[in-house]
């Protein structure tokens, strides 16, 4: 049977950055039961004054950041010397480690419009203060596996079995082991979907309409969807097999097309504070005082960088 449904969520309206406006889905206070996925923002807007002022030089340390983009630009560059445009399609992978300084700022596209989701990761203790990377994934780069009943997954993260075989994401060796997928399921399909064993597995539409199917109490039942919708699975209890797991949705009459994120749970105690996650308040003091000292970055830093 496919797992249920934990919890659903329709998120909420925040300001973050210089003065974005955008719906952050979950954050600090559900991220214990999300572990190891920390925050999920969805900036989708057609009014550039909701997200041109973007996020100047800001610091991160112990999570990665995944920001995946519909539609618009956003113009990138960090402490490393990384720099470029991320465009429609597009996706850029960011392992902060031990400690990385950066700037995002959404630029949107000839219509004004700037629509995309980012999504923290944490990493485990063993890979806090790991070397900082920077992926940079086009669109053109992201497969697109085609699976039974003419339903389509982009992917990012993880491996969907297609038609013609596995079909894995470009963004691989990351520690958490997770799964990034864009599923689009036509009108009247049902469609189930394997997900790792006992790994956290989330949800969220962001066009059409549906339903999530899953059991309750024993006996099926069915959660209804639409964009803007974010469930998060009961994970496994144990009874079942690897080759049980899985979640399913049945698409309305307008087609249905959603995120599904999974990750390995990590299971350790966590101390956030803005954009910094570690795993004691020691650490994160330790962390605000180098960011003060002006002492954070432990890479080097390429001459004449403009922060």
């Amino acid at each position: 049977m496919p797992r249920d449904v934990e919890l659903v969520l329709h998120g909420e309206p925040v300001t973050e950055g210089a003065g974005v406006r955008l719906r952050r889905m979950f954050g600090y206070y559900e991220a214990p039961m999300f572990d190891p996925f920390l925050l999920l923002d969805d900036f989708r807007s057609d009014r550039p004054e909701d997200f041109v002022k973007g996020f100047p030089w800001h610091p991160h340390r112990g999570i990665e950041t995944i920001t995946y983009i519909l539609r618009g630009d956003v113009e990138h560059g960090d402490s490393m010397g990384n720099k470029g445009v991320i465009s429609s399609g597009d996706v850029q992978w960011m392992t902060a480690g031990s400690g990385i300084i950066h700037q995002e700022m959404p630029k949107g596209d000839a219509h004004g419009s700037m629509h995309g989701f980012q999504l923290w990761a944490n990493l485990p203790a063993s890979h806090k203060m790991m070397e900082p990377r920077y992926r940079s994934i086009t669109a053109a780069e992201i497969p697109l596996a085609h699976l039974p009943q003419g339903v389509t997954a982009r992917v990012i993260a993880g491996t969907a079995h297609g038609a013609a075989g596995p079909v894995t994401g470009p963004a691989a060796d990351i520690v958490t082991d997770p799964g990034y997928l864009d599923l689009t399921i036509p009108a009247g399909v049902t469609h189930e979907h394997p997900v790792p064993h006992g790994h956290t597995a989330i949800a969220y539409v962001i066009d059409g309409t549906g339903a999530i199917i899953g059991t309750a109490g024993g006996s099926p039942g069915e959660t209804a969807v639409a964009n803007c919708t974010l469930a998060l699975f009961r994970r496994p209890d144990g009874t079942g097999t690897a080759a049980d797991d899985a979640v399913a949705f049945r698409a309305g009459a307008d087609g249905l097309r959603l995120l599904l994120f999974t990750g390995r749970p990590l299971g350790e105690p966590v101390a956030w504070r803005g954009p910094i996650v570690m795993n004691t308040d020691e650490e994160l003091e330790t962390a605000f005082r180098e960011v003060r000292a002006g002492t954070f970055i432990r890479h080097p830093v390429p001459t004449g960088l403009g922060r």
